[in-house]
This record gives structure tokens, C-alpha cells and sequence, in this order.
């Protein structure tokens, strides 16, 4: 039998995920959502709490807000006092059916990839003059004119490849160190970006519609 002290309320407290996705009709529960510290004897229910049952009309994005986790904690156990650390949201997706990739889609991509960053490379090279800028350089060196110094073009060109490979730190699935590549961060904060865009989107959509019931009350019948 659960007992509360008077003096000293039990507390609950709770961290959100930022970001995380579910099953279709899969009921979103506060396990899923957040991280609980709480007492023994109330953490099972808890866990298990349902905060919210995604609608077709919602989409695949749900907010789920410290608002909603609070009524719905207070409606069940009003003995208990809630502390929130971190985001005061969590982003919930709801994945539809995972499709296969189009390995012939890849290949496009890749080689369009592939082509591009070529032609952008070389046009480059043509904007600054580098043949001549190698044929000078080489000029310096050895004294004597070349029209093709490959002594510096094939390094200079296994070059471009290996800074490449240096610069994004990755080689096919292979990662050198921790250090995210500034692909990777850019990647983030665009997601970042995206995530913050919803987050308001979803913020104005509920308030829109907590102004159409209260309209809908507040009109005689």
C-alpha cells in the first residue's frame, strides 16, 4: 500500500527524450518517452502510463509536451509531485512501412554524385589556371620547362583523394576516429533545424485547436 507523507510529498522526476519513433498504432507511453526516477512502488505503473494514442489526422509527428505528462501523472497518482530536467518536449515519429532502397536509384545517385563533383573539381582547376601554376612551379624547382609536370599532378592529385577521405574522416563504413566529419555536423544541424521548425509548427497547431473546442464550448447550442 502506497503512503505519502504530508511533510514531504513523493516526487517523481523525469528527463524527455529529445527525438524518438514508434510503431503505428503503438500508444505512447511514458516509458517511451522519458527517463523516470521514482519511488519503487510506483514505477511499474508509471512506465506503463499511456499519454497519448496517435490519430490518422496527426501524421507522423507528435508532440508530446511536459503540460500532457503532468495531467496525465496528476490524473492517476495526485499524490505525487513531478520534477522536469531537460527538454520540456519530445518528438515523436510514427514510422510507416520501412521501404527497400532502389539499388538502381543508388547507382544514379552515385553516379550523378560522382560526375558533378568531377566537372566541379576540373572546372576549378580551369578558373585558376593549375596546369600553369604546376608548370611554373616545376619550372622553379628543376629549371627546365615541362608541359605535363607529372611529378606534381599524380601527387598532387592522389592528394585531392586522400584530403578528401581525411576531411569527411570516413572510408566507405569505415570511420578513423570519434571526431564527427563536418558532414555529419552540418547533417545535424539541419535535423536540428527541422526538428526545431516542427516542434513550433505542432506547438501552434495544438493551440489552434485548444482555441476551436474552447470556441465550440463557449457557443450557445
Amino acid at each position: 500500500m502506497r503512503q505519502s507523507s504530508a511533510s514531504s510529498p513523493p516526487r517523481i522526476y523525469i528527463r524527455l527524450r529529445r527525438t524518438l519513433s514508434i510503431n503505428p498504432r503503438e500508444p505512447v507511453t511514458l516509458g517511451t518517452v522519458a527517463q523516470i526516477l521514482s519511488p519503487p512502488e510506483y514505477e511499474r505503473e508509471l512506465l506503463q502510463l499511456e499519454l497519448y494514442r496517435p490519430k490518422e489526422y496527426d501524421g507522423n509527428l507528435v508532440l508530446v509536451d511536459m503540460m500532457l505528462i503532468i495531467s496525465k501523472v496528476q490524473e492517476k497518482f495526485p499524490e505525487l509531485q513531478v520534477e522536469l530536467f531537460g527538454d520540456p518536449h519530445t518528438l515523436v515519429e510514427v514510422q510507416g512501412k520501412v521501404k527497400r532502397p532502389n539499388k538502381v536509384l543508388i547507382v544514379l545517385v552515385w553516379l550523378l554524385l560522382f560526375v558533378g563533383s568531377g566537372l566541379a573539381i576540373m572546372n576549378f582547376h580551369a578558373d585558376v589556371s593549375m596546369a600553369e601554376v604546376h608548370r611554373h612551379i616545376y619550372k622553379l624547382l628543376t629549371g627546365r620547362d615541362q608541359a605535363h609536370p607529372l611529378l606534381l599532378q599524380i601527387p598532387y592529385s592522389l592528394g585531392i583523394g586522400i584530403g578528401m577521405i581525411v576531411f569527411f574522416n570516413h572510408l566507405f563504413q569505415k570511420k578513423f576516429n570519434e571526431e564527427p566529419s563536418p558532414l555529419e555536423v552540418e547533417m545535424y544541424m539541419y535535423q536540428e533545424n527541422v526538428n526545431q521548425y516542427v516542434i513550433t509548427d505542432e506547438y501552434a497547431k495544438l493551440h489552434r485547436r485548444e482555441s476551436g473546442e474552447q470556441n465550440s464550448r463557449e457557443r450557445p447550442g
